[in-house]
């Protein structure tokens, strides 16, 4: 049967029809609902070889994704944003959000045997939060300096403690970075844990991880005594999940269309409509920060507002991500995508394109000279920016910054892209010797800012330093009012769209194809897919 299905979800706050964010393709009549059979997946896991197979210590989206599959979690999100049950049966939270107390299952065993209890929750949350673990995301996650402890209350009950309120913390522990490993595991394999493999990875999940070949394929082989899917779900219906690390997004399309996979991630706008007959294609704007542009205000050019501002003026970002996403990408307005909840959408269309307005800001700051290349100069310097980007950079990336750099260039403003690997990208990214950077972060609380806005925030490349912004990012994570911290975030995206310390350019969006043998896909609120319920032909 021919499926040709391509769909852009909206906020899960906005539609309640998103409650059924689920692909069901049309099986053979030989189709099977017994639990058995191989589901081929396709994904650029390029990087999972150097260190990133840990969720707890990798800030990379991909190691989330591929571990979610043996990673449990406390409780679960659905997609109407709300919580639900999983490796607990249910939680109590204080009247001021300091402390959750979690019921947990008594009936949940790890894949090496080991009992999932109470200590098993504090054995991972110390770990993660353990200074000498060099976990960022998923500590800032778990409260950061604001975690008080574990307190083990009885072998099923666990209270987890905050020194201030901490609202985010439910969406937190829905997630795969705050997922669960074996206590034996973490005793015996902890300096393991970022290369991962089999007896490595071992947690609660639906699969279990018994193969592993660095940088070509993962194998996860069905947990026979699972019985604890979330409240809704159910267990997959196959044996045996096969990931294929395909970095090239050209050989991902092709192992679907030809059918030698059963569904790939990470496919690129370009290819999203050259798949063909069979294939159903499912795009799902993702949650949290856009593809951005952070200046560095603490070094060089871009310690002037009016620099940055002319910057983010002076680019035609429609025009870009138009042309380059193929439509399939919406353009940025925000440091929140639109699918985050406290987006402010009234920041839509209020920064286009403006050569004129740029022009003059630059003219105000100064910079009036021209040299020969018509490059601005002020004081004998000129208005250059160093851009270090961290390698391999897609070719969708590549166009758009060539785009960037051509506009710009017609206001008299040089840029200098650098392409580095990670290891020369850090030495440059830690010191923070350089004018600008680029990445998204997915996310689906605002509280994201706080890591790249705040004075002390691990991912705040743009060096601000400003005490009310501060003030407004500590009380947004303690407030639980929903209207109060969307007006908290509010604020933020609005002081951002004026000081321009991080310019947004496009909102990515989660392409999954998926072919005609597999049905009843789900996709989380990050767009990744789930494996609850799948069956295979």
């Amino acid at each position: 049967m021919r499926i040709s299905l391509r769909r852009r979800l909206l906020p899960f706050f906005a539609v309640s029809a998103l409650a059924a964010v689920v692909l069901s393709s049309c099986a053979s009549p030989g189709a099977t609902e017994e639990s058995g059979g191989e589901v081929v997946w396709g994904v650029d896991g390029s990087l999972l070889s150097s260190g990133h197979m840990d969720p707890q210590t990798s800030q990379l989206d991909i190691s989330a994704m591929v571990q979610r599959s043996v990673l449990d979690s406390l409780v679960f999100q659905k997609p109407d944003g709300t919580f639900a049950p999983w490796l607990a049966t249910e939680w109590k939270v204080s009247d001021d959000s300091t402390e959750y107390t979690f019921t947990l299952r008594d009936d949940v065993t790890f894949h090496d045997g080991e009992p999932f209890d109470a200590e098993a929750v504090k054995a991972n949350f110390d770990r993660i939060i353990d200074p000498e673990t060099e976990s960022a995301q998923a500590a800032s996650m778990l409260g950061g300096e604001f975690y008080a402890g574990t307190h083990v209350v009885d072998e099923h009950t666990v209270t987890v403690r905050f020194s201030q309120p901490y609202a985010p913390f439910l969406q937190a522990a829905s997630t795969a970075q705050l997922g669960f490993y074996s206590p034996k595991a973490l005793a015996e394999s902890a300096d393991e844990l970022k290369a991962g493999g089999p007896g490595i990875t071992v947690g609660t999940g639906p699969f279990e991880l018994t193969e592993y070949t660095p940088d070509q394929e993962i194998v996860y082989t069905a947990n026979d005594e699972y019985d604890w899917a979330p409240a809704g779900a159910e267990k997959p219906g196959f044996g045996t999940l096969r990931v294929q690390i395909l970095p090239e997004p050209s050989v991902r399309a092709g192992v679907v269309t030809s059918g030698e996979a059963d569904l790939v991630s990470q496919i690129p706008p370009n290819l999203a409509g050259t798949l063909g007959d069979g294939v159903t294609v499912e795009t799902v704007e993702e949650p949290g920060l856009p593809y951005s542009l952070y200046l560095n205000e603490k070094h060089g050019v871009f310690a002037d507002e009016k620099v940055r501002q002319a910057f983010a003026r002076g680019i035609d970002i429609d025009a870009a991500v138009e042309e380059i996403f193929f439509g399939e990408y919406p353009r940025a307005w925000s440091v929140l995508g639109p699918t985050t909840p406290g987006y402010d959408e009234s920041l839509e269309g209020t920064w286009p394109m403006d050569v004129d307005a740029a022009n003059r800001l630059l003219d105000e700051a100064g910079w009036t000279q021209r040299d020969a290349d018509g490059i601005r100069m002020k004081e004998g310097r000129r208005l250059s920016a160093r851009w270090i980007a961290w390698t391999p950079v897609p070719d969708d990336r590549a166009a758009l910054a060539n785009a960037i750099q051509s506009d710009l260039k017609a206001i008299g403003f040089e840029v200098q892209l650098e392409k580095l690997e990670p290891g020369a990208y850090n030495e440059q990214y830690e010191p923070k010797t350089f004018d600008l950077t680029d990445w998204s972060f997915s996310g689906v609380d605002a509280d994201l800012l706080r890591n790249h806005l705040h004075s002390e925030g691990f991912q705040n490349a743009s060096q601000v330093s400003d005490s009310e912004i501060d003030a407004l990012l500590e009380q947004g994570v303690s407030t639980t009012d929903a209207a109060a911290r969307a007006d908290v975030y509010g604020r933020l995206q609005q002081w951002n769209a004026t000081h321009a310390a991080i310019v947004p350019l496009y909102v990515p969006s989660s392409i999954t194809a998926v072919g005609e043998r597999v049905s009843d896909v789900m996709f989380d609120l990050y767009g990744r897919p789930l494996f609850f319920g799948v069956t295979v032909e």
